[in-house]
């Protein structure tokens, strides 16, 4: 089975959410932690990046590398998760990374197993594998390989800021996902009541 690393973002607005989706006690676990659990099932390399180092620390698991996420130079407001993504891939240098957003409560590692065993036949110039809806790509949940980085620097250096519109001008292998229910994600408190 091909080797990758593991990077969850933490972190965001949660503006829908009204308080930090990352610390929300599912079965009295928080989110950020339960992903840093599965993915550790599955790659010994789990990093998380975040703009507060300390605001998680606890939360997350001992084997779990932290990431300061930095604003960039001349920006005050928050950039996204395309420049998180960006940062956190400076410091790895597996081949394959599985992007994880931190509020997949349906995510289970038996499923990220599964989709590993598609890198192997996944075409080279493909930068990435991940699962499609009508709306676009679901960037947030799938697996990038280390090259993107000059691609993906390039796309931030000229002002982009959207995984959709950074993906729509690379060649990316769909994930086929069985049960759309996995890519579920916890956005306001009516989603936790579905939990």
């Amino acid at each position: 089975m091909t080797q990758f690393a593991a990077i969850i973002l933490a972190g965001g607005q949660s503006s829908r959410m009204g308080r930090d989706k990352a610390l929300i006690e599912i079965d009295g676990v928080p989110l950020l932690q339960k992903i840093c659990l599965i993915a550790s099932e599955c790659t010994s390399q789990v990093y998380v990046i975040a703009p507060s180092i300390e605001k998680y620390r606890s939360t997350i698991p001992k084997n779990c590398q932290m990431i300061q996420e930095v604003i960039l130079e001349g920006e005050t407001i928050p950039h996204g998760p395309l420049v998180g993504f960006f940062q956190a891939l400076t410091h790895i240098e597996s081949e394959w990374i599985l992007l994880l957003a931190c509020d997949l409560p349906r995510l289970t590692s038996s499923q990220i197993k599964q989709w590993s065993s598609y890198l192997e036949t996944t075409p080279q110039n493909a930068i990435a594998l991940l699962p499609h809806s009508p709306k676009g790509w679901e960037p947030l949940c799938g697996f990038y390989r280390r090259r993107c980085l000059s691609l993906l620097n390039e796309f931030i250096n000229q002002g982009g800021r959207s995984f959709q519109q950074w993906l729509k001008g690379h060649f990316v292998r769909e994930l086929i996902v069985s049960d759309r229910k996995i890519l579920f994600n916890c956005n306001t408190p009516d989603d936790i009541k579905q939990i």
